[in-house]
């Protein structure tokens, strides 16, 4: 089968697009044909191996899983005799971050907790752009940020691959979202349901006198102290994602700032699952949230594809084809 390989970290250019040995399933395992995969944002930082502490999860020297990608969908071709759940035929979505990667191919072999049957009313290529990133803004929102209807919630953040589900995700739950994004995605965000929009470049929701309920900052930085101002007195602030400054604030100094006070404010680890994949099926499936894609590359330009995520400014997903004995 074709796949995308690497042996090193490194920028795009150290991915290989070449043929390797078609897996077959173990006991506990579905066989899947792959027929659209995404990128995150994550992806290229495991591509790059920076920060170096990433590594630790991993590959310290060198990538433990040759095969990159998480997100994906495609339809089961084969089971392990132990699977219960799945059989040849169903089509499915799934977060690999559970087994061992490897979305980034023509086939893989994965347990079945990795995935769920995919929303009846996507294609292949829309449900390939859901599964680690609705998840993540479901986590942050319902699980660690604890969202009531009627709260006043803040997306920092919001046009991305998760910041556009939590919005969704957040009118979902009842919340008056508030999406801060630049000006080219105001009209997106408005689009998908938000109640009011900040533009960044022109205006600082640090400094602006509002309060929420809740903060979700999935992108950009600013100074946990300023969040902390942005806060109702009893608000909480979680940390998905943004820049490495940021993310250690909320995880060093936020336990802190959640002991002494009212407030709760800290970081987020997603932790892939079954259930909340189907839970985030069921919402889709129901009309309230629906996956944005940015730009669709075959499997041949996936190193195209890391070089435009690298850039920062993808507005949703970047999802990639894949066709069976693509060239």
């Amino acid at each position: 089968m074709k796949a995308i390989v690497y042996t090193k970290y490194g920028s795009p250019d150290v991915l290989q697009f070449k043929e390797v040995e078609r897996p077959s399933p173990q006991d506990d395992e579905l066989l899947i044909k792959i027929h659209a995969a995404a990128i995150t944002a994550g992806d290229v930082i495991v591509l790059k191996g920076e920060p170096f502490v990433t590594r630790l999860a991993t590959g310290l020297l060198e990538p433990k899983n040759a095969i990159p990608g998480k997100e994906m969908a495609g339809q089961v071709v084969a089971v392990g005799q132990n699977i219960t759940q799945f059989r040849p035929g169903d089509e499915v979505f799934g977060d690999l971050s559970v087994a061992s990667w490897g979305a980034l191919a023509e086939y893989v072999a994965v347990p079945e907790c990795a995935v769920a049957l995919k929303p009846a009313n996507l294609t292949f290529a829309e449900a390939a752009a859901v599964p680690e990133s609705a998840v993540v803004a479901l986590q942050g929102l319902r699980d660690k940020g604890k969202i009531q209807p009627g709260q006043k919630v803040l997306i920092n953040g919001a046009s991305g691959g998760v910041g556009l589900y939590a919005v969704q995700i957040a009118k979902a739950f009842g919340a008056e979202v508030t999406a801060v994004c630049s000006t080219r995605n105001m009209g997106l965000v408005r689009s998908l349901g938000a109640d009011h929009v900040i533009d960044y470049t022109q205006e600082d929701f640090t400094q602006n006198g509002q309060q929420y309920d809740l903060i979700l900052a999935v992108n950009g930085y600013h100074p946990i102290a300023d969040y902390r101002r942005a806060l109702s007195s009893e608000g909480i602030y979680v940390a998905t994602g943004g820049s490495m400054k940021q993310s250690l604030q909320a995880t060093m100094i936020g336990p802190f700032i959640s002991m002494t006070g009212r407030q709760k404010m800290g970081g987020m680890l997603v932790k892939p699952n079954k259930n909340d994949l189907v839970f985030i099926k069921e919402l889709i499936e129901s009309g309230k949230v629906k996956p944005v894609i940015d730009r669709q590359y075959p499997l041949s330009e996936v190193a195209d594809a890391f070089r435009y995520m690298g850039e920062g400014h993808a507005q949703g997903k970047v999802v990639i084809t894949v066709e069976e004995n693509s060239q």
